[in-house]
């Protein structure tokens, strides 16, 4: 293996362990919400806490990566990573402590309040961790590319970080319905333990130094701007349809949900990681030579009409004659030993919304793995052209962070008042209207020909 590609796999290690982390957590949540006793808004704050941590540390992280010797910050986030998932692993605890230092003040908190506002705290610390190592490996696979195989190389990386999700939602799935949380986040810290060991022995320390502020300069960039319109509103779209997706399949049916076992939620979420891993490299290598921004474009608009069918999913199921309740029984090893019993359930007690939700969130991977290499390229483009590499992908994170911190609290507040439907209601329509308006700045912009030419 040469010296290049050992570099370049250190980085996707990194990618790997952080999507293990964050996808493990993304399966997580309707576990949590259950178990935490957390209302329906904070289920909403669940996810704004990791998001608004993301939104406040984007440009200190990415000024850093720009300014001083970016494998260092990457190390450095990779450790709070670990420190992140060891907390994860004591929440009640530090929820405890929580309530114990409200009591010395005079403040008495339930202790599911308590032990919410843990869960978010240190959600909110996993957000710094997963953005910084998002923005380092990211600026470095894009510094490390060359120009004209930049698509792919991103492609590669966001393809491993895919595969990490996976693993992530099965493994986490699976020792959830047997062991619980705890032991889940022994195996997500050997993971970062060998991201940073990959690290540290293999990626050589980056020499590139941006002295001025590249955010100046970048922030009035024309096509920086044009891509900031739809992300803005995309941010929205896939934050709330991604982390939905899980809560609908996980909560309780009282809730609105399809109380699925964690395994099953586990396969509803690889469906989308899984398709969007297989077509990334692809869908990569097919920007790079036909014009990013119709992949931009196509592939928002198409998240849109697509999210829009998961609410529908029961009906769907019950129209193709899938049964009211069925399990899937694999034989246990006493019932093979002896011939008695029944043998175990491998995802618990499903309805006719589980084949349509699979197949509905794998589309939802199909249209999203268009726009996402395409979407990264552009703005790796801009940002070499200008010096700053790590900024622009700062300027891409800071745009997504406003629909990301709002669109789950908006969402959270759709749930209690409307129900869980109008949430993905709410997330297609964002999509259809970031694509739109991408399509009118982009016109606008650079020609009625840009759509196919840039």
């Amino acid at each position: 293996m040469n010296e290049q590609r050992l570099q370049f796999w250190s980085l996707y290690l990194s990618r790997f362990a952080t999507g293990f982390g964050y996808s493990t957590l993304a399966l997580l949540i309707p576990f949590y919400i259950e178990v935490l006793n957390a209302s329906d808004f904070m289920g909403g704050l669940f996810i704004t806490g990791f998001t608004l941590a993301q939104t406040i540390v984007v440009i200190p992280l990415a000024w850093a990566g720009d300014r001083y010797d970016k494998k260092k910050v990457l190390l450095a986030v990779l450790s709070v990573s670990v420190l992140a998932y060891v907390a994860f692993a004591n929440v009640q605890p530090i929820g405890d402590a929580v309530a114990a230092a409200a009591s010395l003040v005079g403040v008495e908190l339930a202790t599911s309040f308590a032990d919410s506002t843990a869960f978010i705290g240190v959600r909110a610390l996993q957000g710094v961790a997963v953005t910084g190592s998002g923005l380092m490996t990211l600026s470095l696979v894009g510094e490390l590319a060359d120009h004209g195989e930049r698509a792919n190389a991103i492609g590669k990386a966001n393809s491993v970080r895919f595969l990490a999700s996976i693993l992530g939602m099965i493994i986490a799935g699976g020792l959830y319905q047997v062991v619980g949380f705890t032991p889940i986040y022994t195996v997500i810290v050997v993971a970062f333990a060998l991201g940073l060991a990959g690290v540290w022995l293999y990626l050589p320390a980056d020499e590139s130094r941006s002295y001025g502020n590249p955010f100046a300069g970048l922030a009035l960039n024309e096509r920086i701007i044009t891509l900031t319109s739809f992300r803005a509103q995309y941010a929205v779209a896939v934050t709330v349809v991604r982390s939905w997706v899980a809560i609908y399949a996980g909560v309780s049916a009282a809730r609105g949900g399809l109380a699925y076992a964690g395994l099953a939620v586990a396969f509803v979420l690889v469906a989308e990681k899984l398709t969007n891993m297989l077509c990334q490299p692809f869908t990569g290598r097919l920007s790079d030579s036909y014009g990013r921004s119709l992949f931009v474009f196509a592939g928002g608009g198409a998240y849109g009409l697509v999210a829009l069918a998961v609410p529908f999913t029961p009906a769907i199921g019950g129209a193709i004659g899938l049964p009211g309740t069925y399990e899937l029984i694999v034989p246990s090893l006493l019932s093979d030993l002896t011939g008695v019993g029944a043998g175990y359930s491998l995802l618990g007690k499903l309805g006719p919304a589980f084949v349509p939700l699979l197949v509905i969130n794998g589309l939802l991977g199909v249209v999203d793995a268009f726009r996402e290499p395409a979407s990264m390229a552009l703005f790796a483009d801009e940002g070499a052209d200008e010096g700053g590499i790590a900024a622009s992908f700062g300027i891409r994170e800071l745009v997504w962070r406003p629909g990301s911190v709002l669109g789950p609290v908006l969402a959270g507040w759709l749930w209690s008042r409307y129900g869980i439907e109008t949430v993905f209601f709410v997330g297609g329509a964002f999509a259809i209207t970031g694509a739109v308006t991408f399509a009118v700045v982009l016109t606008h912009f650079h020609g009625r020909g840009a759509l196919t030419e840039w």
